[in-house]
C-alpha cells in the first residue's frame, strides 16, 4: 500500500520516492531521468535535499532534461572554486501534468500545506573545503536568509528526480495501518509524544484536563456565592435573626443561618449586570477551554495508539520506559521507513528542533540581552521581569499568535528572509506590539482578579500549615530560559536543576552578605511576637471563650507570621563552616554556567546573579500578583524600541534545514559559525562578535548534547572540537589525578564515568577557573 505524506517544512521543496516493500506496485506512470551528479555531503554527513509540494495534490510535472555538470570535489584546492550543482527541479513552460492515482485520508494531526505558485531555484553555492562540515558564510546585514542545500560527494541512488515536482510517497506495511502513517505537521506529533509521555498516559492527561476545568468552575462559582449568597451580617452576629429554627432566638449562629435561600441568591446576582457579565463571560472561555481539551484528547488517543502498536509500549509500562527509549523506538521505526519520508535520516537532533522550534529561539533571544525584560532602578542596578503573563504575551507575538511572525507554523514569512524590508517590518510589529498592550490593559482588571483569587486559593492553606513556605526559594522563570541549553528538553532541564538547588541554597545562605543591624532587629522582633504569641496561646488554653473574642485568632495567626519571617534574616550559626566556594563549585557542576553581570567580580556578584536565579517564593509570587499591571508597561517601554532589534534578530539567525524547516540557526550547536574564541573553540570559530553565543552557550551546549546523545553524529566543524575537547580532559583529568590530595568529588550530570571535576572557564581548560565565569562538567 502507498501513501502520500507530507511534512512539517515541507515547503518549497521536491520530495523522493520511498522504498516500497514485497507485494508493493510501484506507481511510476513515467521513465525515471538520470540521476544527478554526485553532490557534496552535508551537515552531519547526512544529505540534505530541498524539496517542495506541488500546487496540484494529485498531479506531479514531467521531467525535463537537465544539463548535467561536472561533480563537486570534496576537497578544494586554495584559490580554486567549483561550482557545486543543486538538486533542484528546472521548471520547463511546456511540462503536461500526468495524474497520479495516490490519495489518503487525513489525519488527526493533519495541515493543509499552502500552495506554492511557483518555486525559484536558489543561487548555485561553493562547496566546503573541509567536508564532511558544511560551510556557511557569516551573517552580516548585507547577507540574505540562508537554505542548507543538497551536498552529497559521493552521491545517493535515492536522489530527487529532477525535472518534477512531487509529494512524497510512502509504503505502508500491512498491519501498522493508521492515522500516524499520514503526517503532515511533524512538529505537532513530535510535541505531543513527548507530552504524552512527560504526563503519563492518557488517563493522567484526560483526568488533569478534567481537574482543571473543574477548578475553574470551583473559583468562579465559590467567589460568585460567597459575594451573592451569603449574608454576612447573621455570619458576623451583628444582625440576630434564626432561619433555622422558629421560636426563640439562641446564641450560637450557624452557617445555614447565614446562607441565603437559592431565589434570593439568584435575585442578588440578577441585580448586579456587571456580575452577570463577568459570569458569562467566564462561561464562555470555560467552553473554548472545553473544545481545546476535547480536540487535545483525540489526539492524545491516537498518541496512545500509536505507543501502543508502532512502538510497543503498552499504557501501563509507560511510567517505566525513559524518553531516550522512546527517542530510540521513534528513530528505528523512522528507518524502517515506516513513518515518514525525509530528505535524510532521521536524528535525535531533528526530533529537538521540531519540539524545541520556539524554545530554542528564545534561549536565544535570552542570550543576545532581548529577553527577559529589564527596568532601571532607582538606586543602581536593573531587575529582570519575566512573569507567565509576560511569556504568554511574547509567544503570542513571536510564534504562535494571529499577527505573529511565525503564526504557529515552521515557516518564518519570506518578507523576513530579506532585509529590504526591514524596517516596514519593524513598523508593523511595533503597531502589533501596542494592539496586545492596549488589549492587556484592558483586561488587566480581569486578570488581576483571577490572580489574586488563584493565588488566595492556592497559598492559604499552605500559609496556615507552614507559614515559612514563602521564605523558601526555588528556580526562577528567568533562571529557566538564562540556564537552558540549546536542544534541551524540559524534563532534563528541570532533573539539572533539581540537582543544582541544593548546593545553590547553601552557597546563598554562605555567601550571604554580612547584616548584622537586621539581624538584631530580626532578634527582637521574633522575642516581641513570640511572648504575645504565648501569652494569647496561654489565655486560649485556660478558657476556649477567649477565641470567641473579636480579632484574637486573627492576631495570634499575624504574631505567627511575623515571627516566622522575621526568624529567616537571622544567619544559620551551623553554616559558618562551609566554603561558599566549594558550594558554588557544587552548584556550577550541574548549573554549567553563571552568567556574568557587568561590573567587578567577585563573591558579591556572584551571589547577587545566584539570588537572582533562586528567587524567594514570596517574590515569585509578587511577581505574578503585580504581572496585569506591569505587562503593558513593558511591552510598551522594552518591545516596542527593540522592534527593529527583533526583526534584525530573526533575520539573521535564521536557517531552512531540509525537512526540518525554518529553525534558529543557533540551535544547529555550530562552533564555526556561533563560537566563542575563548571557550576552547579558538581557531575552529569564524564567527563574529555579534554572531557568537554568549557564555560559551554553543560549546556547552553540543558538549551536553552529544554526552546525552552518544549516537549522535555531530557535523564535521563540531566533531572536530569534540575530539580535541576530549583529548585536553583527558591530559587535564590525568595532571589533576597525579598532583590533587583530595579524594575526586561526585561525577555530574554529563557523564557516568567517575572523572574528576573540571571546569571550562574563558580561554581556560582546568580546575582553578574562577567562579564568575566559567562552566564546571563532571
Amino acid at each position: 500500500m502507498v501513501r502520500r505524506v507530507g511534512w512539517g517544512g515541507s515547503r518549497g521543496r521536491p520530495g523522493r520516492w520511498g522504498d516500497l516493500g514485497p507485494g508493493s506496485v510501484p506507481l511510476l506512470p513515467i521513465s525515471l531521468p538520470p540521476l544527478p551528479p554526485p553532490p557534496c555531503r552535508g551537515l552531519g554527513r547526512g544529505r540534505i535535499s530541498i524539496f517542495s509540494l506541488s500546487p496540484a495534490p494529485h498531479t506531479r510535472s514531467s521531467p525535463s532534461p537537465l544539463a548535467l555538470g561536472p561533480p563537486c570535489p570534496a576537497m578544494q584546492a586554495p584559490g580554486t572554486s567549483h561550482p557545486c550543482h543543486s538538486a533542484l527541479p528546472t521548471r520547463t513552460t511546456q511540462a503536461q501534468p500526468v495524474t497520479t492515482p495516490i490519495s489518503a485520508p487525513p489525519s488527526w494531526g493533519s495541515q493543509s500545506t499552502p500552495p506554492l505558485a511557483s518555486v525559484t531555484p536558489p543561487p548555485t553555492r561553493r562547496c566546503p573545503q573541509d567536508p564532511p562540515g558544511l560551510r556557511i558564510g557569516p551573517l552580516i546585514p548585507e547577507q540574505d536568509y540562508e537554505r542548507l542545500e543538497d551536498c552529497d560527494p559521493e552521491g545517493s541512488q535515492d536522489s530527487p528526480l529532477h525535472g518534477e515536482e512531487q509529494q512524497p510517497l510512502l509504503h505502508v506495511p500491512e498491519g501498522l495501518r493508521g492515522s500516524w502513517h499520514h503526517i503532515q505537521n511533524l512538529d505537532s506529533f513530535f510535541t505531543k509524544i513527548y507530552s504524552y509521555h512527560q504526563r503519563n498516559g492518557f488517563a493522567c492527561i484526560l483526568l488533569e484536563d478534567v481537574f482543571q476545568l473543574g477548578q475553574f468552575v470551583f473559583i468562579v462559582t465559590f467567589t460568585t456565592f460567597l459575594l451573592r449568597c451569603v449574608d454576612y451580617n447573621i455570619l458576623f452576629a451583628k444582625q440576630p435573626n434564626n432561619r433555622t429554627r422558629p421560636g426563640l432566638l439562641h446564641s450560637k449562629v450557624t452557617l445555614a443561618d447565614a446562607i441565603l435561600s437559592s431565589s434570593q441568591c439568584a435575585q442578588r446576582i440578577r441585580s448586579s449586570p456587571l456580575l452577570v457579565f463577568l459570569l458569562i463571560l467566564a462561561a464562555a472561555f470555560w467552553l473554548l477551554q472545553l473544545l481545546r481539551s476535547v480536540c487535545n484528547l483525540f489526539s492524545y488517543w491516537d498518541i496512545q495508539v500509536f505507543y501502543r502498536e508502532a512502538l510497543h509500549i503498552p499504557p501501563e509500562e509507560l511510567s517505566s520506559v525513559p524518553w531516550a527509549e522512546v527517542q530510540s523506538r521513534l528513530l528505528a521505526l523512522q528507518k524502517s521507513g515506516g513513518l515518514c519520508v525525509q530528505p535524510r535520516p532521521l536524528t535525535e537532533l531533528d526530533v529537538h528542533h521540531r519540539i524545541l522550534r520556539y524554545t530554542n529561539y528564545k534561549v536565544a533571544l535570552a542570550n543576545k540581552g532581548l529577553l527577559p525584560a529589564r527596568c532601571a532602578l532607582p538606586w543602581g542596578g536593573s531587575a529582570a521581569f519575566l512573569s507567565h503573563g509576560l511569556a504568554l504575551n511574547v509567544d503570542l507575538l513571536l510564534f504562535r499568535g494571529p499577527f505573529s511572525l511565525f503564526r504557529g507554523g515552521w515557516e518564518l514569512p519570506d518578507a523576513y528572509k530579506r532585509s529590504d524590508q526591514r524596517g516596514a517590518l519593524a513598523a508593523r510589529w511595533r503597531r502589533t506590539v501596542l494592539l496586545l498592550a492596549a488589549m492587556n490593559l484592558a483586561l488587566s482588571p480581569l486578570v488581576l482578579a483571577w490572580q489574586v483569587l488563584h493565588a488566595f486559593y492556592s497559598h492559604a492553606e499552605l500559609l496556615r500549615r507552614e507559614p515559612g513556605a514563602l521564605g523558601a526559594r526555588r528556580w526562577s522563570r528567568l533562571a529557566h530560559l538564562q540556564l537552558r541549553h540549546f536542544n534541551e528538553l524540559p524534563h532534563e532541564l528541570r532533573a539539572r536543576l533539581a540537582r543544582a538547588y541544593r548546593p545553590a541554597a547553601a552557597f546563598l545562605r554562605a555567601a550571604a552578605p554580612p547584616a548584622p543591624l537586621l539581624a538584631l532587629l530580626a532578634r527582637q522582633l521574633v522575642f516581641f511576637a513570640g511572648a504575645l504569641f504565648a501569652a494569647l496561646l496561654v489565655l486560649t488554653v485556660y478558657d476556649e471563650d477567649v477565641l470567641a473574642v473579636e480579632h484574637v485568632l486573627t492576631a495570634m495567626t499575624a504574631l505567627g507570621v511575623t515571627a516566622t519571617v522575621a526568624r529567616s534574616f537571622i544567619p544559620e550559626e551551623q553554616g559558618g563552616g562551609r566554603s561558599p566556594q566549594l558550594l558554588l563549585q557544587a552548584a556550577l557542576a550541574h548549573m554549567h554556567y553563571l552568567p556574568e553581570e557587568p561590573g567587578p567580580a567577585g563573591r558579591a556578584s556572584a551571589y547577587r546573579q545566584m539570588a537572582r536565579l533562586l528567587q524567594y517564593r514570596a517574590v515569585s509570587l509578587l511577581e505574578e500578583l503585580l504581572s496585569p499591571l506591569l505587562t503593558p508597561l513593558f511591552l510598551l517601554f522594552w518591545f516596542c524600541p527593540r522592534s527593529l532589534e527583533i526583526i534584525d534578530f530573526f533575520h539573521h539567525f535564521t536557517v531552512d534545514v531540509a525537512g526540518v524547516g525554518d529553525i534558529c540557526s543557533f540551535a544547529l550547536m555550530d562552533v564555526k559559525r556561533h563560537g566563542h574564541p575563548q571557550w576552547l573553540s579558538a581557531g575552529q570559530t569564524e564567527a563574529s562578535q555579534s554572531q557568537r553565543a554568549e557564555d560559551g552557550k554553543t560549546e556547552l551546549s553540543l558538549m551536553r548534547f552529544s554526552l546525552v546523545h552518544p549516537q549522535w553524529r555531530p557535523p564535521g566543524h563540531s566533531s572536530k572540537f569534540l575530539g580535541q575537547l576530549r583529548g585536553r580532559v583527558q591530559q587535564d583529568a590525568a595532571a589533576w589525578g597525579a598532583t590533587s590530595v583530595r579524594s575526586p568529588p561526585t561525577p555530574g550530570v554529563l557523564s557516568d564515568s567517575s572523572s574528576p571535576l573540571l571546569c571550562v572557564s574563558r580561554g581556560h581548560w582546568g580546575p582553578e577557573a574562577g567562579p564568575a565565569s566559567r562552566a564546571c562538567f563532571c
